[in-house]
């Protein structure tokens, strides 16, 4: 892992010192420049050559949103966006999503001093990911509800087996381009995906609307069947699976597992010990969570996948899980989409 030359760019100055001050605590990041506007950043950027930009949404002039595209078409580089929680911020942070964002950091506007200091004491940690992480130029998966594979091809029939997978940093990308692929009739599928609850909420608003199959927010009780994927991303709850049939969702009130809430491992943990068929897989994301958990999967006998190192926007959690030799294949989005659903049943 290479250190991080991060350029703040902020119209604020008080913001722009706030964001120094907390990026130059983090052990690897080193504060290289600021700018107080796009034109000041194009000219910081050519200069110091930076290999990470935090990038704030609202600015005078071009806006964060039309440098970061600019930045992506001209010059791709990692880049984290700073929005607020609002509608229209979290509307934004999808957006720039689209355009090739690594991470979207919600500005804590209206927390407490604590959580302040909390919140924003994460952003060094997320900005030495985006320096390490994989900026990705090829097209991507978007706009209205577009037709997918599922869609125009044959009909599907699942098999019974569950899909669970886990990613966080990078996810929202990622789980575009993997849901696209499920037809209507998809096997039953729990995700973990570790960001903002806004921002995840607003997601499976859109992905539930472009994709083929009906994507849900995990609830207590909810039961695993085919044409249903649940997503998981409250940060008070971990998620299990409950053996039945038809499988159900429990949303557990217990600690972090190893800084994790909702915790992959334990997921993966709770299909391995009820001896649930199921496919796991970890797709991009920081951290190590769901390594465990998936190498119990695969010691119980079931199919294990992660998103390939070379290609996942941060490659640390599908490199954990590679590492602790829980994984039987390490496979591109694309390929990891179409392993899945013929491990979990078959077209028609």
């Amino acid at each position: 892992m290479h250190d991080a030359r991060v350029l703040v760019v902020d119209d604020s100055a008080a913001m722009r010192a706030l964001f120094c001050d907390v990026l130059e605590q983090t052990k690897n990041v080193l504060v290289i420049g600021t700018a107080a506007n796009a034109d000041e950043a194009r000219d910081q950027i050519a200069e110091l050559r930076p290999n990470v930009v935090t990038l704030d949404v609202e600015m005078p002039g071009m806006s964060g949103i039309e440098f970061l595209e600019e930045i992506m078409n001209t010059n791709p580089m990692p880049v984290v966006m700073l929005s607020s929680l609002t509608q229209s911020g979290t509307e934004t942070s999808l957006k720039a999503f689209e355009l090739g964002a690594v991470e979207c950091f919600p500005k804590p506007l209206k927390a407490t001093p604590e959580q302040f200091a909390k919140q924003v004491g994460k952003l060094g940690k997320i900005v030495l990911a985006a320096a390490n992480s994989n900026v990705r130029d090829k097209p991507r998966h978007r706009g209205p509800k577009a037709e997918s594979a599922a869609e125009s091809g044959p009909d599907y029939s699942p098999n019974g087996k569950i899909a669970a997978f886990s990613t966080s940093m990078g996810g929202v990308d990622a789980l575009t381009e993997v849901l696209m692929q499920y037809p209507k009739n998809c096997p039953p599928t729990v995700i973990i995906l570790q960001t903002e609850p806004a921002l995840a909420e607003m997601f499976i608003t859109r992905a539930d609307k472009d994709c083929a199959c009906s994507i849900k927010a995990a609830v207590d009780g909810a039961e695993l069947t085919a044409g249903t994927v649940h997503i998981a991303f409250d940060p008070n709850k971990h998620v299990i699976v409950e053996p039945g049939i038809p499988a159900k969702l429990r949303l557990v009130d217990r600690d972090p597992v190893e800084g994790f809430r909702p915790s992959a491992t334990l997921l993966f943990g709770s299909l391995s010990r009820a001896g649930m068929a199921t496919i796991g897989a970890v797709l991009t994301g920081m951290g190590e969570d769901g390594a465990k958990g998936l190498r119990l999967l695969k010691a119980a006998g079931f199919r294990t996948l992660a998103q390939d190192r070379t290609t996942a926007t941060v490659p640390q959690a599908p490199t954990a899980a590679i590492e602790a030799g829980a994984v039987d294949s390490e496979l591109k989005l694309e390929d990891l989409a179409k392993d899945v659903l013929a491990n979990c049943g078959a077209a028609v």
